[in-house]
């Protein structure tokens, strides 16, 4: 079976999830090819070196340049704030590379159509980190309402809210320097945005509110200085789906006491679904009809009926995490690359997640109803 060299920049949260995923992809997932850890890339060569020790990376640079030209690098996994994105992941398509970039794929729309025309044009595979979409029971999920289980689909309700912003002390970093781009919407809004376009489809236009709640933060820990926040906390918006039904979405980072609200609630004239990533083993289904005595939602509970949890145990009830998503998620796109084809999300998909991100802001702006392009 080929091997793939795996270069990887960053050694943050992102970058250690990466490097857990790439570890197991082989071991849940026989068919693809060998990753094999080639080089590990941070600005910080003390923490590249300890990160290649810690990861089992054969090799670290402080020069993401020297990863990306790299002979024996094959697939270039971004992990770094979104300003270094469009240059990186263009420099690793340059050099004939498939490439993996975290989300959002780049601070402008436009720098993220330039990303999609290089990468098409070169025919390199991409893929973007949205691993919660590798959740089996959302899979199962979308077979439910493709299958008609739910009917004609009336209404989705979702929301990504958690609450690492809710502190207005906590100091001013590059996640809300507008240089990288619109906040809440575009870091955590397209995560639900995401997975509205995976369950439903397309969204055809937009009526949001965008809001800053913390208007200053310190410049560091403890700091009398303190910068003006630029960029949302909050964003709500009112959408209409090209399969005929609308919709609301709610992406906030100042939620106090919320860890990870990504949740939806999707009506049909049949049933409805219910899904949050805090009881991410579980799915709510509800069957219009029957004794109203005894009816209401039923759990599916995730097991090895719902592949591939059973790639990663044979036993139901003992449930899947975070970093195995990852895993399926980097699995995924290994097997696209060594089978020639196209991974999903791909770097197109992102770009048209970002259309609606930059059609809230606007309509945020004028007040008004914004078509996505």
């Amino acid at each position: 079976m080929r091997e793939l060299g795996i270069g990887l920049i960053g050694t943050g949260f992102m970058g250690k999830a990466h490097a857990f995923a790439y570890r197991a992809a082989l071991a849940a997932f026989p068919d693809i090819p060998a990753p094999r850890l080639e080089m590990v890339a941070d600005v910080n060569a003390d923490l590249a070196a300890k990160a290649a020790h810690q990861y089992g990376f054969a090799r670290s640079t402080s020069d993401w340049r020297a990863l990306v030209n790299d002979p024996r690098v094959d697939v270039v996994s971004i992990t770094t704030p979104n300003t270094f994105h469009k240059e990186m992941a263009l420099a690793a398509i340059a050099a004939g590379k498939h490439v993996h970039c975290e989300k959002p794929l780049s601070p402008t729309l436009a720098d993220s159509g330039e990303m999609v025309h290089a990468a098409e044009k070169a025919g390199v595979v991409t893929q973007v980190g949205f691993n919660y979409i590798k959740n089996p029971l959302l899979k199962q999920a979308r077979d439910m309402i493709a299958g008609g289980d739910l009917g004609e689909i009336t209404g989705f309700r979702g929301i990504h809210a958690e609450d690492y912003m809710h502190d207005p002390e906590s100091p001013y970093t590059w996640r809300i320097d507008p240089v990288g781009g619109p906040g809440v919407v575009a870091d955590l809004g397209s995560h639900i945005i995401c997975m509205a376009r995976f369950l439903l489809g397309p969204i055809t236009q937009v009526s949001a509110d965008v809001r800053t709640v913390v208007k200053s933060r310190p410049v560091a820990h403890g700091a009398q200085e303190r910068r003006d926040v630029l960029v949302d906390d909050v964003a709500r918006l009112l959408v209409d789906f090209a399969r005929g039904c609308g919709g609301s979405l709610e992406a906030n980072w100042v939620a106090t006491g919320r860890k990870m609200q990504l949740a939806f609630e999707i009506s049909g004239e049949k049933g409805s679904l219910v899904f949050t990533q805090e009881r991410l083993n579980e799915l709510l289904f509800y069957r219009a009809g029957g004794d109203s005595r005894s009816n209401g939602y039923v759990k599916i509970e995730a097991g090895p009926q719902h592949p591939p949890y059973g790639e990663f145990c044979i036993a139901g009830g003992h449930q899947l995490g975070f970093n195995d998503l990852k895993t399926i998620e980097m699995g995924e796109f290994l097997r696209a690359i060594g089978e020639g084809r196209k991974a999903t999300p791909d770097f197109r998909e992102a770009y048209e997640i970002q259309k609606v991100v930059e059609a809230a802001i606007a309509s945020s702006r004028t007040r008004s109803w914004v078509a996505v392009a």
